[in-house]
């Protein structure tokens, strides 16, 4: 007989699921579980942001309309400490909704009620951004340069996953980060929405390019509007 001790199995991914409606709550609750996922719950934003803290959670799944602290609210609170995933839900589609969560700083949305393949998918490629593994260091002896990427007061170091501006660490999310490596890796070369939408949201059909303007409008609030060029009817441009 081997004594050997079988390593543990990896924890499930947790997911804190704010929603007040008894129906859908329970129904996209009993989806993740059948994926896989655990799920927390909690029927209002005061609620929500109570078991935020507890900390015991891998990302964010929160409705737009809730009682107590709406949606948009508990997403600025939560983005002022953390950088967690967050994937808010809005029961319309609405324009107003998407745009005031996507500034208040979540990573995506989706459209109630929810298809059960985008749901997951959404899930997933969110938390790939935050599991992120930064590029293996360059060899020994390589022609290329490792360490921090300079950009004026601007630095960048991909292996470390750390931004600075002035010397000072900026928190990014996810998301924000990866949008950064993306801008960066392809410096004066114009990326067209599409393409940010396959390589940094990861998605493998059409999305909403409408993430992709709030993410780069976050991202220019805090590393310096004057690096991200838009190149109107084609878009974006990292300025070398």
């Amino acid at each position: 007989m081997s004594d050997s001790v079988s390593a543990p199995a990896p924890a499930p991914v947790t997911v804190l699921l704010v929603e007040d409606d008894e129906v859908i709550r329970r129904s996209v609750a009993m989806t993740l579980e059948r994926y896989g996922y655990r799920v927390l719950v909690a029927a209002d934003g005061l609620t929500g942001l109570e078991l935020f803290r507890e900390g015991r959670h891998d990302l964010v799944l929160l409705d737009v309309m809730l009682p107590g602290l709406d949606g948009i609210g508990l997403c600025r609170r939560i983005r002022e400490t953390a950088t967690d995933p967050i994937l808010m839900m809005s029961a319309r589609g609405d324009a107003l909704d998407v745009v005031s969560g996507l500034e208040a700083g979540a990573d995506d949305y989706v459209v109630k009620p929810v298809d059960t393949a985008v749901l997951v998918a959404r899930i997933r490629s969110l938390l790939r951004r935050a599991a992120f593994v930064p590029p293996a260091p360059e060899p020994a002896g390589s022609a290329e340069p490792s360490g921090p990427l300079l950009f004026g007061d601007l630095s960048l170091d991909p292996a470390a996953l750390e931004v600075r501006r002035g010397g000072k660490r900026i928190a990014l999310a996810p998301t924000e980060l990866r949008l950064l490596l993306e801008f960066a890796a392809h410096p004066g070369i114009v990326l067209d929405r599409q393409t940010l939408l396959r390589d940094v949201w990861d998605y493998g059909w059409d999305g909403d390019t409408r993430v992709v303007d709030l993410c780069v409008q976050r991202l220019r609030k805090k590393i310096g509007a004057e690096r991200v060029e838009t190149v109107r009817g084609f878009g974006y441009k990292w300025k070398r």
